[in-house]
């Protein structure tokens, strides 16, 4: 029988953000079966487990505001991991994702292709086992927290979707990782966003490059792209985007 009263190790900790980061948060509950595979393989109850995980929520601001409680007695470890994840993101997101290959616990079920930065795509795999762990860990984090659907156009094809960087890869280290750095959008909309033709401003409504405005446009082009202009972005239920991230991106990337 899974033990519930032994103390959780850091490590257990560790795994259990992981996964809370990953899971929507309606889906927090103890008959979700990645929580309980995390607790088969860590030798608890899945209450136990899930329980742990919406300590994690009583800790995030956006459902502070919600007034979500955890438990009333929850161990000063949730703040330190929680705390360590947030100060330190590509570090913790590569601990924990290295501990679940090195306990064989992957998340295969959706399938999911991930999406490397450019700068890695022709280097010999080998040499960057910690970017492909930390983008496993972003990716999911961000597709999760938007219910696996494009945060414009609402798709909910996990094989069109990508967790776009808010500020590229290459421009902020301490950003690459960090959840608040991204945005789930489908394929046609990460790669305007990429390229600058899109942008959101401060109340997350979209901001359409003058660029886009092409006589003849398809219809593709026209709903996809040009229509969208003025609509309000759907906003994750956790990992909001970084106002300052959104701005670096009006800024240094939108083309006006």
């Amino acid at each position: 029988m899974a033990n519930t009263r032994r103390a959780w190790t850091r490590e257990e900790s560790i795994l259990a953000f992981n996964l809370y980061c990953k899971i929507p948060f309606g889906k927090l509950h103890h008959t979700n079966p990645a929580i309980i595979h995390l607790s088969e393989i860590l030798n608890r109850t899945p209450s136990s487990v899930s329980m742990k995980m919406c300590n994690f929520s009583s800790l995030d601001p956006t459902h502070q505001k919600r007034n979500v409680k955890g438990l009333s007695h929850g161990s000063k470890l949730d703040k330190i991991i929680w705390d360590e994840f947030n100060q330190n993101w590509e570090e913790l997101a590569f601990q924990s994702e290295s501990t679940l290959n090195r306990l064989h616990i992957l998340k295969k079920d959706l399938g999911l292709e991930e999406k490397m930065p450019k700068e890695f795509k022709h280097t010999e795999a080998s040499r960057h086992v910690r970017v492909r762990l930390v983008q496993r860990f972003f990716r999911e984090a961000v597709l999760s927290g938007y219910h696996y659907s494009c945060a414009i156009c609402s798709i909910n094809l996990p094989t069109l979707l990508n967790a776009s960087h808010i500020i590229p890869w290459s421009k902020d280290k301490t950003r690459r990782v960090d959840p608040k750095n991204g945005v789930s959008l489908c394929a046609l909309h990460d790669r305007a966003f990429d390229r600058g033709l899109i942008t959101f401003d401060e109340k997350h409504k979209i901001i359409v490059s003058k660029q886009l405005f092409t006589k003849n446009p398809s219809d593709l082009h026209r709903i996809g792209l040009i229509e969208i202009e003025g609509h309000k972005i759907k906003l994750p239920e956790r990992f909001k985007p970084a106002e300052d991230a959104l701005d670096y991106h009006r800024n240094r990337i939108f083309l006006q």
